[in-house]
């Protein structure tokens, strides 16, 4: 009966998010068409924000975010933990400032969200060298036009048990080459609303999202990276304790 009750949710709020995605998709093609880069990138943010909001406000899945004051006037490289689909929505709603995230090409497969994912989402092909620089070269530009980035440094969503897989470098190398803070951040127990192993036990309530200090990285060098690695590994799963 659980899994039978949790189904008809998961199909009620899979039908929710898409639809939604198809409402704001125009906007959002419509805004990086018209507009510059840069501005068609912040409108569209707002359009995805609307979207999450919806689905938040329609699915009872609701989405907190607590922790360090984050100044928004500045650009950052969001690192954080990756355990649900969930945190797709979580990160829109959390983060207060409009952000380009590195993401996996193979989400272009999923239908409407696809449209969107391309426009504002720089892609990787992580068995592509070629693709992996092209990815690296269009985030240190948005950083240099003082667009904020995302990347989850697990690589892939966290499947296991742990609370966290080993980080990449990217992110880390990234942050050393573009003198950009690091700001970690927690999302607390998406996964015990949504499993990755078994999404007929989606649950409503409350997902918590924490935000720790920024890690200032000015001075560091290359040599510094596994350090700058392993200290915000540290700061996040500090985080994921509370």
């Amino acid at each position: 009966m659980r899994k039978l009750i949790g189904g008809l949710y998961l199909f009620y709020s899979a039908s929710v998010f898409f639809l939604l995605m198809l409402i704001v998709c125009p906007f959002i093609i419509i805004s990086m068409g018209i507009f510059k880069e840069k501005t068609g990138r912040k409108i569209s943010f707002y359009f995805l924000k609307c979207w999450a909001w919806g689905f938040s406000l329609f699915t009872f899945l609701w989405f907190s975010a607590n922790g360090a004051k984050i100044d928004t006037s500045r650009s950052y490289i969001y690192v954080g933990n990756h355990s649900s689909f969930l945190d797709a929505v979580a990160i829109v709603i959390c983060i207060p400032q409009a952000f380009s995230p590195l993401g996996k090409i193979e989400m272009l497969k999923i239908p409407v969200f696809g449209w969107i994912y391309k426009r504002l989402v720089v892609m990787i092909d992580r068995s592509s060298r070629e693709s992996r620089d092209h990815s690296v070269a269009e985030l240190r530009k948005d950083l240099a036009e003082g667009q904020s980035i995302l990347i989850f440094p697990e690589g892939t969503m966290n499947r296991s048990e742990l609370p966290l897989n080993p980080f990449y470098d990217g992110a880390f190398r990234l942050a050393i080459e573009t003198q950009t803070p690091v700001l970690p951040f927690a999302i607390l127990n998406s996964r015990a609303h949504l499993p990755r192993t078994d999404p007929l036990l989606l649950n409503p309530g409350l997902i918590r999202t924490l935000f720790g200090e920024a890690i200032e990285v000015k001075g560091l060098r290359a040599e510094d990276l596994e350090e700058l690695k392993q200290k915000t590994f540290n700061a996040i799963l500090n985080l994921m304790e509370k």
